[in-house]
């Protein structure tokens, strides 16, 4: 009985002592090292502290902290105003600096929209914490991680959706971008088809450098979006070079629309586009008849025939495809526009043969007779050359070219021509016949001899009608007669010693050209033979056959019979 009322005696003294050091625990000040010390108190569902004079949940969840990314780090290391502070501390806690360790994304961070708005005191900016989290922060690659590909909109969308307190209260240049972003391509694709690897916010916006696009450093700036598309659309370029130039499209982004104009930002749609909606919106003010403007005090038209235009070769070109100065963001598109529309976007080519013409040589010296692009295709009703109806037509192509070169016109009164009408001789010679006369669009017109855009005197080495090319000039359409030519005595190559050797032109002439069979040819053929081979022709008419050839008959053997 005595042992038992020791044994009692001592079992209470060793709760008194047991209770004595556990009031000493919580009376006395502990020092915060282990993250087991702060989950003592932080794992309590309903702690609570107070920050900004509100009442705010300090609770973390033991198991999601385990499964985050930090779950290797001391608590301290992110709070690190309580390393060494005792327990328990008061409210006056520091936020944890993510900069300690994501220095880059932080420096980016402060430098982006989303950084300036916060040093401003913007309560709206998004910190980190709002898009990662606090300690249940969960790797990107995550499915239920906020950053995981899937849930960037929706994670973005927090702000930026339709009718949140950030699209009330701040100016953004686009309107219901969730909204249209899940029924564009890349949001169907994404929360439809379940794809991961359509484009999301920060695959345009980046996920921590986001700037305006009006900012030269932003991803989404006129001069880079084409970058930004191609790191998915790494093979869009060769699509754009079957209609435009394709390297103008990095060499001078200026140049050419980029990918926004032509497929608007979040509303990309996965049907192939028809340009004549995005004309539409250009219509609206230039479809009417009466709209006008002034230039340099005169009055000029501003009128575009839809119905003409929908009928051209550049039917399937939008506007913003020649008007490349048209800025989509802009109240009025088309009051960016300070310059001429650039052909060479889309025919580069001919633009630089243009150039290196006289034509364009003149044009560069400001000469008012200098015809351009304009003057041989319409603006906004151009057509195909293999359109009856269009002026580059062949059968179309003396009267367009005889606007300058007729007789008394601004060419034909500065250009020195041994014939004194150039039109009406081409319309007299066997060619201008076939074509104006019997329909032929096979014959000769001016451009098959001069080229449509690189026309070129004919003492300029480069010319088609230069004396060592026109051979080839004209067996474009006279081969089998040019291989003959080549075998000859006259071909330049063959007797490169002996200087002006005849060409095709020296024996037929430019723009006389006459058939061999007609009266009379013979017989100037013998003249012409003569030019050159005085003496022979001489001799010649000491013979029978030059005899009779005075006498007129066209059947008596001439110079070619022979040789």
């Amino acid at each position: 009985m005595q042992d038992g009322q020791a044994f009692e005696r001592i079992g209470r003294c060793a709760e008194a002592v047991a209770c004595s050091v556990l009031l000493l625990l919580l009376l006395s000040p502990l020092t915060a090292q282990e993250n087991d010390d702060c989950m003592m108190c932080h794992e309590d569902p309903e702690l609570s502290g107070v920050r900004n004079g509100e009442e705010v949940s300090v609770y973390i969840d033991a198991a999601s902290y385990a499964n985050a990314v930090h779950a290797g780090l001391d608590c301290i290391n992110c709070h690190q105003d309580l390393d060494g502070a005792d327990l328990p501390h008061d409210d006056d806690v520091a936020l944890a600096d993510c900069s300690i360790c994501h220095d880059s994304e932080a420096e980016r961070h402060a430098g982006s929209l989303h950084g300036r708005a916060a040093a401003r005191g913007d309560e709206m900016a998004p910190t980190c914490a709002d898009c990662h989290g606090t300690h249940d922060i969960r790797a990107h690659r995550e499915p239920d991680s906020p950053t995981a590909t899937m849930n960037i909109p929706l994670l973005c969308g927090k702000c930026h959706r339709e009718g949140s307190p950030v699209s009330r209260t701040h100016e953004i240049h686009q309107d219901n971008v969730l909204q249209n972003y899940s029924l564009s391509i890349h949001g169907e694709g994404l929360f439809k088809q379940g794809l991961s690897v359509p484009a999301v916010c920060t695959s345009c916006h980046t996920s921590h450098d986001i700037l305006p696009h009006t900012d030269r450093r932003s991803s989404i700036y006129y001069g880079n979006i084409t970058e930004t598309c191609t790191q998915c659309h790494a093979q869009i370029e060769r699509v754009h070079r079957k209609v435009i130039e394709g390297r103008l499209w990095e060499d001078e982004p200026g140049k050419i629309p980029v990918c926004v104009d032509c497929h608007s930002p979040h509303k990309i749609r996965r049907v192939f586009y028809n340009p004549g909606m995005a004309n539409k919106d250009c219509l609206s003010c230039h479809g009417r008849p009466e709209l006008t403007a002034e230039r340099d005090g005169e009055i000029v038209p501003l009128y575009v025939d839809e119905r003409l235009h929908n009928l051209s070769a550049h039917a399937g070109t939008a506007c913003s495809q020649c008007h490349t100065e048209v800025a989509s963001s802009a109240t009025r598109s088309c009051e960016t526009i300070v310059s001429k529309v650039d052909c060479s976007v889309c025919h580069a080519q001919q633009v630089q043969d243009h150039e290196a013409s006289i034509h364009g040589a003149l044009h560069a010296q400001a000469d008012p007779d200098a015809p351009v692009c304009l003057d041989c295709h319409d603006k906004h009703a151009t057509q195909s050359k293999h359109v009856p109806t269009s002026p580059t037509f062949a059968q179309n192509v003396p009267v367009l070219c005889a606007r300058c070169h007729r007789a008394g016109e601004s060419a034909a009164l500065r250009i020195e021509s041994v014939v004194e009408d150039i039109i009406q001789s081409y319309s007299d010679s066997i060619h201008g016949k076939g074509l104006l006369k019997s329909g032929l669009v096979v014959t000769a017109t001016c451009t098959s001899c001069h080229s449509s855009h690189r026309e070129l005197p004919s003492d300029d080495p480069g010319s088609t009608i230069h004396a060592d090319r026109i051979s080839d000039t004209c067996g474009t359409c006279h081969h089998g007669i040019e291989e003959i030519f080549k075998t000859s005595i006259h071909y330049k190559e063959s007797h490169e010693q002996v200087p002006d050797l005849p060409t095709c032109e020296d024996c037929h002439t430019s723009h006389t050209i006459t058939r061999a069979d007609m009266p009379g040819f013979r017989t100037m053929m013998m003249e012409q033979c003569g030019r050159c081979h005085e003496s022979e022709a001489e001799t010649f008419f000491d013979t029978y056959h030059g005899k009779v050839s005075r006498l007129g008959a066209e059947r008596a053997a001439k110079c070619y019979d022979c040789h």
